[in-house]
């Protein structure tokens, strides 16, 4: 469960402006002479270079990579595209405000994604980069986990009355079975099995914290999903993987960080002007 804590973020960018990227992105390494162009439709030139884009965002290969059979349906595919933008221009579609608008944000988005490429070549990450990503990840992680059961009812009516039947001595197993609405755990006796407290939503997690083991909630914990009657089984420390294990998932989240300053120290030296 805690290794998805070390999952890089990413930036979102389209397939296309995913295969678009893969070139070298360095100033001038685009100074290489055009190819000819693969196809014409209505006296538009299709490029060499616009064909295998299309081809890497469909099959993340090149051109010279793929049999002739499926060069051609690819190509054929990207002439249809041509058709039906070029048509789409004949119509004035891009005077929509709303389309405008989409093409704006996609044109600036591969612009942006280049820059940043760009911007992270020859910045490798050091071993103290690493390390203090690590020490980072650490201290933001919760500290124990826990094991627990619930008892999800409807109404608050219902919750209560399965705290006076455990009150009594009834099995809370047997009860999370028989009553709980939470179809995920009710066949395994309301079990949860081991969670963090940021896996489970605030009120839920605040209850479980107060709780000593082998203790339930005699009030019950409302939450958006009805209202609960919860039992702490165990908790435990929760240890950190080790950074060797990690680290080779730190380097990205590090380049993240290091982009995210670079958009910050853009956006300071910009003269940016909010209308109201």
């Amino acid at each position: 469960m805690m290794t998805r804590n070390w999952m890089p973020a990413v930036l979102v960018v389209s397939a296309l402006g995913l295969a678009a990227c893969k070139h070298d992105g360095a100033p001038g390494a685009d100074k290489a002479a055009p190819k000819p162009a693969v196809a014409t439709v209505n006296g538009k030139q299709i490029s060499a270079e616009a064909f295998e884009v299309w081809v890497q965002a469909q099959t993340n290969k090149k051109p010279a990579d793929l049999p002739p059979e499926q060069k051609k349906q690819l190509l054929e595919s990207l002439e249809g595209l041509y058709v039906s933008g070029l048509e789409a221009e004949k119509q004035n579609v891009g005077a929509n405000p709303e389309v405008a608008a989409r093409l704006e944000l996609d044109r600036l988005n591969l612009l942006a994604t280049t820059l940043f490429q760009n911007y992270s070549k020859g910045k490798t990450p050091s071993e103290a980069d690493l390390k203090a990503e690590y020490d980072r990840q650490v201290a933001g992680m919760p500290k124990e986990e826990f094991h627990a059961r619930h008892i999800l009812l409807k109404d608050e009516a219902a919750a209560k009355d399965v705290v006076a039947q455990l009150a009594k001595g009834a099995k809370f197993e047997d009860l999370a079975t028989k009553l709980s609405t939470d179809e995920g755990s009710k066949k395994q006796g309301g079990d949860l099995s081991w969670f963090t407290s940021d896996k489970m939503v605030k009120p839920f997690s605040d209850a479980v914290a107060q709780l000593a083991k082998g203790e339930y909630t005699k009030t019950p914990v409302q939450t958006q999903f009805g209202f609960h009657v919860i039992r702490l089984d165990d908790k435990r420390p929760l240890t950190p993987p080790a950074y060797d294990s990690v680290k080779d998932r730190l380097g990205p989240i590090v380049q993240q960080h290091q982009v995210r300053d670079y958009i910050d120290a853009l956006r300071k030296a910009a003269k940016i002007e909010e209308k109201p």
